[in-house]
């Protein structure tokens, strides 16, 4: 088995997204040592103890990155500039922060400003997903042959930006680096693809 990409992983938000990723983490071993797990409510975080997908839950987003090398945003896209606040006092220097949102310049641009110096942003969007939402919803297949996309800014650090891409291919993903301009042009147009097929029917 190869080593641990991280020693911590933490991840803000657990629905779809970050459960699945949380069962990969737990079990494929190589993700993380420790996987710490971030929610809202304390219904959500009794239940991530429940299945058995963290190693520690904490219910202030502060404490749960705290030490953690690796923290993954995975809540709304609109809750990440909040999210990004409370949170940047507690980033450990040389940690790689990343997220799971749809949409990249926004995430950038409300994001970015709020990252420490000696912090590594590495935005990417795993393009998968279902109808289901919350902790019971993710499955550790979700993400076998499907996109993630890789989105790192101008002169983000390139060792950050391939252990982002790393973890997706460890999740089962195809991996593609593209300008965050270029992404969100990209899913606009396949988002469209069905309303414009339908309306030439």
């Amino acid at each position: 088995m190869p080593d641990p990409l991280f020693r911590r992983l933490a991840l803000i938000g657990i629905g779809l997204i970050g459960s699945s990723v949380a069962r990969i983490a737990c079990e494929r071993g190589d993700l993380a040592e420790q996987v710490v797990v971030n929610a809202r409510t304390r219904k959500t975080l009794d239940r991530v103890v429940e299945l058995g997908i963290a190693d520690r839950v904490e219910a202030d987003a502060g404490r749960a990155v705290e030490g953690a090398d690796c923290v993954m945003l995975c809540a709304p896209v609109g809750a990440f500039a909040d999210i990004a606040a409370k949170i940047a006092p507690h980033l450990m220097s040389g940690a790689v922060l990343t997220d799971v949102g749809s949409t990249k310049q926004s995430v950038i641009r409300d994001v970015g400003p709020l990252v420490p110096a000696g912090v590594h942003f590495v935005p990417a969007h795993p393009v998968a997903g279902t109808e289901f939402s919350g902790p019971d919803s993710g499955f550790i297949t979700l993400f076998q042959g499907r996109w993630a996309l890789v989105t790192p800014p101008p002169g983000t650090d390139e060792d950050s930006v391939a252990k982002v891409e790393e973890l997706w291919r460890r999740c089962g993903s195809m991996v593609e680096r593209m300008e965050p301009g270029h992404h969100d042009r990209v899913l606009a147009i396949v988002s469209h693809l069905p309303h414009l097929i339908a309306f030439t029917i």
